[in-house]
């Protein structure tokens, strides 16, 4: 028979506050874990609505400004002197001395080389010579004729008295005529022995190398003791420009672009020498002969323009703007404000350009009447807008969304 062992009263008393301390203890963990998951619920219910919300957008925006809109053609070109005079030589030989360099100041007649002329003194001796043979030539043979007119004559009158034959008549008479035709052909030598010195003369005096032309040296091709050969073709001996303080510049203008380019249209151009300078000139030429470079067609247009400073220097490489047409003072939008159109709106109702303002908040459409643009700006002509009106170019992410609508 087993018995059962009482508790005895110390645990009783023990026991008693442990279980009170655990009744206590559930109901605090319940409502922490009742929280956590409210919290959770919470944070769930927050970043789906965040995930799940639709995109909405700030606008970037540009004001309308009062100003001027330029439409212009680019090109490249050339800087030149207005003439430059190219100083060949007419005949062949050695560079025996020269008097002028690069930068020489000249004036017209001015000797700048010489060719050694002792061949063309030797030719123009031997045509003199020449020359002078013919004439003692015809003086011989007009002594001659004189002999043989008054010998023809006294056998003419002798031969009406029967003191002669005929024939000693017509045999004087044949002479006399043949005197003649000697001094007559004496006379035409001495004329083309004279052609012959003159041509001579020419020549030596071609081994003078002048300047045809008052200016400056912007090249030479020659040193001393180089031989000239003009056989073929003119050598160049020195490039002379006629004024330097006035220049061209030779610019390629595309045939897309040429259509717009007119006589007296203002350039702009600028030189990598003084990047910092604009230089402005006109178009005084437009020249039809077409420059065709790998299926490219182009054409040359010439720009005059002042040089008072010297600045400018023949061969330098000019970016051109050639202002075709420009309106001052005109109310204008940045080129994008009308490529723009806000996500979620659709064009209808009008075919007029339309851009888009932002007012409080909202975008509202605006249909416009444009005028001239260039590659910036478009000219607005509508009464509707006014200088500081922001207008909308573009878009980018943001917290909310203005709405747009339409104005007309």
């Amino acid at each position: 028979m087993t018995e059962l062992a009482s508790p005895s009263p110390g645990s009783s008393e023990r026991q008693a506050p442990a279980r009170a301390f655990a009744g206590r203890r559930r109901p605090q963990t319940l409502y922490v874990a009742v929280g956590v998951l409210i919290a959770l619920g919470l944070l769930s219910a927050v970043v789906w609505k965040l995930s799940h919300a639709a995109p909405t957008n700030s606008y970037v925006t540009s004001a309308v400004t009062s100003g001027s809109v330029t439409r212009i053609v680019s090109t490249t070109g050339t800087v030149n002197p207005e003439l430059t005079i190219i100083v060949g030589s007419y005949v062949s030989g050695v560079i025996k001395d020269m008097y002028c360099d690069y930068n020489t100041q000249v004036k017209t007649g001015q000797v700048c080389a010489k060719i050694d002329p002792r061949p063309y003194q030797t030719a123009v001796d031997q045509a003199k010579a020449n020359l002078a043979v013919g004439k003692a030539q015809l003086q011989k043979d007009q002594a001659a004729l004189s002999y043989a007119k008054s010998n023809y004559d006294r056998n003419a009158m002798l031969a009406k008295s029967n003191a002669v034959s005929q024939d000693v008549a017509d045999n004087a008479r044949s002479n006399f005529e043949q005197a003649q035709a000697q001094v007559s052909f004496d006379q035409a030598s001495i004329e083309q022995r004279q052609a012959e010195l003159d041509a001579a003369q020419v020549n030596l005096d071609y081994t003078d190398i002048i300047s045809p032309v008052d200016g400056t040296v912007v090249s030479r091709n020659i040193t001393i003791g180089q031989t000239v050969a003009a056989s073929f073709q003119t050598p160049t001996l020195f490039l002379i420009a006629s004024d330097l303080t006035k220049m061209q510049v030779d610019t390629n203008v595309s045939e897309g672009d040429i259509g717009g380019v007119k006589l007296d249209d203002k350039v702009l151009f600028s030189v990598d020498a003084f990047p910092n300078r604009i230089f402005e000139g006109t178009v005084t030429q437009i020249r039809q002969s077409p420059q065709t470079v790998q299926n490219v067609v182009t054409y040359d247009v010439v720009v005059s323009v002042g040089n008072v400073d010297l600045a400018l220097k023949p061969g330098m490489t000019a970016a051109a703007r050639i202002i075709i047409d420009q309106h001052d003072n005109v109310l204008r939008v940045p080129s994008q404000a009308l490529r723009y159109t806000p996500k979620g709106t659709t064009r209808s109702g009008s075919d007029h350009p339309r851009i888009w303002i932002l007012e409080n908040s909202r975008l509202e459409a605006v249909d416009v009447e444009t005028g001239l643009s260039d590659d910036d700006f478009v000219e607005i002509r509508s009464d509707g807008l006014k200088a500081g009106d922001q207008v909308a170019i573009g878009e980018r992410t943001s917290a909310t969304t203005p709405a747009a609508s339409p104005r007309s």
